[in-house]
């Protein structure tokens, strides 16, 4: 019999968290998924180097309903949810981090949503100003607020890993082989009913975040070049005002010439900030088209989003090898 839950976790370097976050999960899961109601649990390891992948083939070991996606090195986060959806078989998928940030204890909250028809159901963090520094929720506030803009479904907290997915979303995403993929707006753009549910928010168990600013910001441009052509036609925009300055500046100073021909000389350095401020206007526009320029160079290679080494399950029980 097939599950009815299936709970999706990619791991990397959480080798003291695994013991907590599985003693939580068993407990939660046994506790409200029984019977035609089953639960599973999908783990993907995205190439951890401490002792990780270990404990959770051992985990495989003693429980059945576990699956292990060991990847041959490390392809990030969304790589890692993508193979587990990929071995899902519940008709409703649950995300979790394992750092134990979002509590296991909400899933029953997120399922309950789902059951009442909703396709998509977001967390929404809750007392993040006790537990995150403002280096890290105000990048989170600019991710959302330009997410909400992007995909044009006003959610609060699109950096919540913690959400649940109809399996008709689920597979609809599987369809999708881009390289560049923000799951949340990804599953948005499949939804029909979509909705948000407030969430407890705990400070980090044990280890160090895998989000810094540097990743936040490539997750930013991952959003605005993958979902939206925003950015292109703010430049079209931004080309017409300069031209339009440019012009009118042109005209200012030739009205100002002929009306006062003796000052020859005033003026020279707002020339050269006006002709910065285009230099500057260019670049901009020039990193942004190679941006979208990349990523099409990255999508017609048509590599491998990932590489799976081997899928985990029943003590050890493997499959064969497979590129996705």
């Amino acid at each position: 019999m097939n599950p009815y839950l299936s709970v999706v976790i990619p791991i990397y370097n959480e080798e003291a968290n695994i013991p907590q976050l599985w003693e939580r999960l068993a407990k939660v899961l046994d506790g409200n998924f029984t019977g035609e109601r089953n639960w599973e649990l999908i783990f993907t390891d995205d190439g951890s180097k401490d002792r990780s992948l270990m404990m959770l083939l051992e985990l495989a070991k003693s429980e059945p309903r576990i699956k292990v996606v060991e990847f041959n090195r490390n392809y990030g986060q969304h790589s890692a949810i993508f193979a587990a959806l990929a071995e899902v078989e519940g008709r409703v998928v649950v995300t979790l981090d394992a750092d134990l940030q979002n509590p296991p204890e909400e899933i029953p909250k997120l399922v309950a949503k789902i059951e009442e028809g909703y396709d998509v159901v977001g967390g929404w963090r809750q007392g993040r100003e006790e537990n995150d520094s403002v280096f890290r929720r105000l990048p989170s506030k600019v991710v959302n607020a330009i997410t909400r803009r992007t995909t044009g479904v006003k959610l609060h907290d699109y950096g919540c890993m913690l959400r649940a997915y109809s399996r008709e979303v689920v597979d609809a995403m599987l369809l999708c082989k881009e390289r560049s993929s923000f799951i949340p707006a990804l599953a948005n753009s499949f939804a029909k009913r979509i909705t948000e549910v407030p969430v407890a928010h705990a400070e980090r168990a044990a280890g160090d975040s895998k989000y810094g600013l540097w990743k936040l910001i490539n997750l930013q441009f991952d959003l605005l070049t993958s979902f939206s052509l925003l950015p292109l036609q703010m430049l079209s925009v931004l080309g017409v005002l300069v031209s339009a300055l440019g012009m009118g500046f042109g005209v200012y100073l030739l009205i100002y010439r002929m009306l006062h021909p003796d000052r020859t000389v005033e003026g020279v350095f707002t020339l050269f900030a006006i002709l910065f401020m285009f230099i500057g206007a260019q670049f901009l526009a020039f990193g942004l088209l190679g941006e979208y320029i990349g990523r099409i160079y990255v999508e017609v290679r048509d590599r491998p989003r990932y590489m799976v080494k081997k899928v985990h399950q029943h003590s050890l029980k493997s499959q064969a090898t497979s590129p996705k």
